[in-house]
C-alpha cells in the first residue's frame, strides 16, 4: 500500500501539575494500580515541574524525522499524536482526514515486542479511527518493533564506550560491571510478546539480550568490564501479588556492591528518549541507591534523535513506501500478525501491523 503521511504514535505524558494525576488514571485504567502507588508516580512528576519531558523528545524526534525525510526528498507529512495525552489519536486522525490523507503509516515509539509497547498502540489507533468516524475511510497500518536497527544500537555505544574509557583511565575497570535495563513487565505480557521464535520462549527479553549482546560485541577486548554484564529491569507498575520480570535495578545494585562491584554503568537500552522512567528511575532512585552503596554510577544517553538512528527509522518509512521486504533477524520476523502479543483482558479490533 502507499502512505500519503506519517504517524509518530507516542505514549505521552502530562504538560504541567494538574496533568499529572488524570494523566496516570488514563495510563493505569483497569488494570488494578493502587491509588497509592498513582500518587507515589505522581510525586516523580511533580519533582520534575509536573510536566514530563517525553512531548518535548517526541516533538524533536517527529522534527528530525521531517528532516530526514526531506533530505532524501520524501514527501511525506508527519504528524505527532499521543496515547494518553493531547494531542489524542482521534484528534489526530480527524486533522489527518481533513489535509486529505487516506493511507497512514504509523510508528510507535517503543522498539520492542509486548502488548503495551506494540499491540495496545494497534488497538487505541483502530479506536480513534471508530471514534472520529472514518474507519474504511482512512486506513492506518503500524510499522513493527525496530529494535533491531542498526542504528538504534550506534546511537548508545559512543556512550557506553565513552563510560568503558573513563574507567579505564582512572584504573576502575577492573570493578566495574554494565547493566542493560529495561521496562519490567508482568509474566503474562511476556509470555505473549511476539511470536516467541526465541531460544527462552521469551521474545521480549531474547529481543533485548540481542541488543545487548551487539552493544557488547562492539567493546575492545581491552575496555571489557571485569566484572561483566547483565540485563536488569525497572519501573515495575503492577499489583504487588502480580509476577514481573526481575531482578529490579536498585536489587543487583546491592546485590553486586556486596560482592566487590565497585563501578556500575547503566545503559537504558528499553528506552529511546531519556524521559521520566530514565530521568527519575535511573537517574535519581538507582543513582541514590549506588550512592548509598559506594557505587561509581554512570548512565548512558538513549537514542534520542541521534542520526544514526533516525536515519534507521526512515530507512524502514521508506522501505513501507516502496514495499520493499526487510530482511530481519529471527526474533523481528513475522511480527505483528494473528495473535502476536495479544491482549490479556479483551480481544480487540485492531489496526494492521507490517512485520
Amino acid at each position: 500500500m502507499t502512505y500519503d503521511a506519517l504517524l509518530l504514535a507516542c505514549f505521552g505524558g502530562p504538560e504541567g501539575p494538574d496533568d499529572v494525576l488524570p494523566f496516570l488514571e488514563r495510563v493505569t485504567a483497569g488494570r488494578g494500580i493502587p491509588r497509592e502507588r498513582l500518587l507515589e508516580v505522581g510525586q516523580h512528576y511533580l519533582t520534575l515541574g509536573g510536566v514530563s519531558p517525553i512531548n518535548a523528545q517526541n516533538r524533536a524526534l517527529a522534527d528530525a524525522l521531517r528532516s530526514e525525510l526531506a533530505l532524501r526528498h520524501v514527501e511525506l507529512p508527519v504528524y505527532m499524536a499521543n496515547r494518553n495525552s493531547p494531542p489524542y489519536f482521534a484528534d489526530i486522525v480527524r486533522e489527518m482526514e481533513a489535509d486529505g490523507h487516506r493511507r497512514v503509516l504509523a510508528l510507535a515509539t517503543s522498539a520492542y515486542s509486548s502488548y503495551s509497547g506494540c499491540r495496545q498502540y494497534r488497538e487505541d489507533l483502530a479506536k480513534a479511527l471508530a471514534d472520529a468516524e472514518l474507519s474504511g475511510d482512512v486506513v492506518i497500518e503500524k510499522v513493527s518493533p525496530f529494535g533491531d536497527l542498526a542504528g538504534f544500537v550506534d546511537a548508545m555505544r559512543p556512550g557506553l564506550l565513552a563510560a568503558l574509557q573513563h574507567r579505564e583511565e582512572t584504573g576502575a575497570l577492573s570493578g566495574t560491571q554494565v547493566l542493560f535495563t529495561t521496562h519490567s513487565i508482568p509474566h503474562t505480557m511476556v509470555a505473549a510478546s511476539g511470536p516467541q521464535t526465541g531460544a527462552s520462549g521469551q521474545q521480549y527479553v531474547d529481543q533485548h539480550l540481542e541488543v545487548a549482546q551487539a552493544l557488547m560485541a562492539s567493546v575492545p577486548a581491552d575496555l571489557a568490564p571485569a566484572r561483566g554484564w547483565s540485563l536488569v529491569y525497572q519501573s515495575r507498575s503492577g499489583p504487588p501479588g502480580m509476577p514481573w520480570l526481575e531482578p529490579d535495578i536498585n536489587d543487583v545494585l546491592a546485590e553486586s556492591a556486596a560482592n566487590g562491584v565497585g563501578s556500575v554503568i547503566v545503559v537504558p537500552i528499553g528506552f529511546i528518549s531519556d524521559h521520566i522512567e530514565v530521568v527519575w528511575d535511573l537517574d535519581t532512585q538507582a543513582q541514590q541507591t549506588a550512592v548509598s552503596l559506594g557505587l561509581e554510577f554512570t548512565r548512558v544517553p538513549t537514542a534520542g534523535i541521534a542520526p544514526d538512528f533516525v536515519s534507521g527509522l526512515v530507512d524502514r518509512v521508506t522501505a513501507a513506501l516502496s514495499e520493499t521486504a526487510v530482511d530481519r533477524g529471527p526474533l523481528w520476523s513475522g511480527l505483528c500478525a494473528g495473535s502476536c502479543c495479544a491482549n490479556a483482558r479483551a480481544a480487540l479490533e485492531t489496526i494492521p501491523g507490517r512485520s
